[in-house]
């Protein structure tokens, strides 16, 4: 039985269904995205985007959808279903009576004395997507129509008619190729069993995603339709349908498929499920292993999600040190220049050291670990030297200065008509604690395993002591009882906001302990959500608890109030610290909503944000690779305090 399913009033119901996406990937970093009755209702949405090398491995789409139809006595029954404005047509969605989402998507239709059914695999090792069609019941012979939309665009534009596109169809083994445009990659069509493809070709036009609609976002497009698969099916029957950038061998896809499908995991818990969004947020294209910040629009590789998810996705998913260290590695080799020269996300760099400290504590092996990376750790610490970045420098008083005008130096990047929404300029509460952090352990470690005279220690240790005598009386407040999110030449800016949280988190905190006990205090009463950690709280007249409307609107309220689950892993493993295993049952109240919602939005996957007020919605990428490891993370904490508790 399928862990997550929805019933035919859901279904049916365009309001509640459209509202939520399934979601499949392969290794490669292509993907499959689209709303539980198959209608795109984002440009992001899709049967087949795959990376697209020679154009620098930006994600294109090249399948958009495939109708389905039923000819049964001469009557034809269309499955598929596309808005065009505030028309859906045709509303094959009507025929939809279950859906299952794991362990692959599939859709079960009745039409009359019809019961037929397809299942979606994104193949795990290739840019491939393959539809399986089941004539499950029929008192007669069937007709099966196909009829693919095709895109070849980057999945962050749209397209139009034009005469530019290249509608030559080429046959194959099986079915019929396409190319649009140079550059890209073939898309090949193809079937399983013997069919007929009739060329046929026309633009469908003004097709509109309605969610980007209601974003204020351009939403409508055209696509080309080159023509129809035909094929004939008995009751019982059942055919594979292929879309590949390579040509596949048509006789054995239906092997091929059910191979696949024996080999995926039963998800049987919420365990499973976070494992199995894990490897889909995780692709190795081209020999090299990366870490996708979330679907469907955010990049694959960046910094800060890396840094950030990385135990999440290999660890705690996994328990997996040889798939973190070629992620990292990767990364290292790619991010040179943003991690020891420049990067607008200050702390970025500084926060591997946690990432580091994370995986020394997963493993043990402190030496090894150490000896491999702590080279790159004190090159990083050397690049914060005063003189050595343009946008950070180090005080007299050893903490870090961010400052440029009109930029976001920090991970609350948000701008709106070009003005960063949280600049933060100054001595930033989080970068200082991570560089403190970054000090402290690269300092200690040096002690034990580097050199009797170590030029590093002699560079460096003044400085770790001049940030641990400088970082309360900068950033503590005591008449509020909570530290500065940042300090500029105008003081103290006393937001309450959930960046205080990495100085008391991290294994060096540069606070006491009554310190720590403020501010955890002030983070419960103030920020702390059942759906994540609020980036504002409400009592700060900028809030906004709702992460809705314009662009301008939604980047007004992103880091003014959103809930970000992602805080939930710092935020716990704290907390665990501070007050030990009676934390447990609060953070099984913590984590216990995104299980409630995990059919909505991202069906089956944790979203990157989520309202600040209740009933605290889910917003943004639908699968978020920094949400996804925090909840491993913490998944992995209460076994690991329940198991003491067991013990005892």
């Amino acid at each position: 039985m399928a862990f997550l399913k929805f019933n035919k009033s859901e279904l049916v119901n365009l309001e509640y269904s459209l509202k939520r996406e399934i979601l499949s990937a392969s290794k490669t970093g292509a993907y499959c995205n689209t709303s539980i009755v198959t209608c795109n209702t984002r440009r992001y949405h899709g049967l087949l985007a795959v990376p697209v090398d020679n154009f620098g491995g930006g994600k294109y789409l090249l399948l958009s959808s495939l109708d389905e139809s039923l000819v049964m006595n001469g009557r034809q029954f269309n499955l598929g279903i596309h808005c065009y404005g505030d028309v859906y047509e045709p509303r094959g969605h009507k025929y939809i009576v279950d859906f299952d989402a794991d362990p692959e998507p599939k859709i079960v239709y009745k039409v009359g004395e019809i019961l037929f059914s397809k299942t979606i695999l994104m193949v795990p090792d290739s840019d491939q997507v393959m539809i399986r069609y089941d004539l499950l019941e029929a008192p007669m012979k069937t007709t099966l129509i196909l009829k693919p939309f095709l895109a070849f665009r980057s999945v962050h534009s749209l397209t139009r008619q034009n005469p530019e596109a290249d509608t030559a169809c080429r046959e194959i083994d099986g079915g019929v190729s396409f190319r649009l445009y140079e550059g890209f990659p073939d898309l090949n069509l193809q079937l399983s069993s013997k069919s007929a493809f009739r060329y046929m070709p026309y633009w469908y036009n003004g097709i509109t995603y309605s969610d980007e609609l209601r974003r204020g976002f351009e939403c409508k497009e055209d696509l080309f339709v080159p023509g129809t698969f035909v094929t004939d099916l008995k009751p019982g029957d059942s055919i594979v349908f292929s879309a590949s950038v390579r040509t596949e061998n048509p006789k054995q896809l239906k092997r091929r498929f059910t191979d696949i499908v024996r080999k995926d995991g039963e998800i049987r818990d919420y365990h499973d499920l976070l494992v199995h969004d894990a490897d889909l947020l995780k692709c190795n294209r081209n020999g090299h292993e990366r870490i996708n910040a979330g679907f469907s629009w955010l990049e694959t590789g960046l910094l800060r999600e890396t840094i950030e998810s990385l135990p999440g996705l290999t660890l705690y998913a996994g328990d997996n040190g040889t798939e973190f260290e070629e992620i990292l590695d990767n990364l290292v080799s790619e991010e040179q220049d943003r991690l020891l020269r420049r990067t607008t996300q200050v702390e970025a760099p500084l926060r591997l050291t946690d990432t580091i400290q994370q995986y020394i504590h997963y493993t043990g092996e402190e030496k090894r670990i150490w000896t491999k990376y702590g080279k790159l750790l004190k090159n990083i610490i050397d690049s914060y030297a005063p003189g050595k970045r343009r946008e950070i420098t180090m005080h007299p008083n050893g903490l870090l200065w961010a400052q440029v005008d009109r930029v976001a130096l920090s991970w609350m990047n948000a701008y709106v008509d070009g003005y960063p929404v949280t600049e933060r300029a100054g001595y930033q509460v989080e970068t200082n604690a991570m560089w403190y952090n970054a000090l402290c352990f690269a300092l200690d470690m040096e002690k034990k395993y580097g050199a009797r005279k170590s030029a590093f220690a002699a560079r460096w240790s003044h400085v770790r002591d001049l940030v641990q005598a400088n970082f309360q009386p900068v950033f503590w407040n005591a008449e509020h009882g909570y530290l500065a999110d940042y300090v500029n030449n105008f003081g103290q800016n006393l937001d309450v906001r959930p960046n205080q949280l990495f100085a008391i988190c991290l294994d060096y905190s540069p606070v006491e302990d009554e310190v720590k006990s403020a501010v955890i205090s002030v983070i419960n009463n103030e920020l702390v959500t059942s759906r994540g950690i609020r980036t504002l709280s409400p009592r700060n007249p900028m809030y906004r608890g709702v992460y809705e409307g314009s662009q301008r609107d939604r980047d007004l309220a992103y880091h003014q109030g959103c809930a970000f689950p992602s805080l939930l892993g710092p935020y716990i493993d704290v907390c665990f610290k501070m007050i030990g295993k009676t934390f447990y049952k609060k953070a099984e109240y913590l984590t216990e909503g995104f299980y409630a919602d995990i059919n909505k939005h991202g069906v089956g996957a944790f979203s990157e944000l989520y309202d600040g007020d209740p009933p605290h919605e889910a917003h943004g990428a639908i699968s978020s690779a920094c949400s996804t490891a925090a909840l491993l993370r913490v998944d992995y904490l209460m076994n690991k305090y329940k198991y003491r508790e067991d013990k005892k």
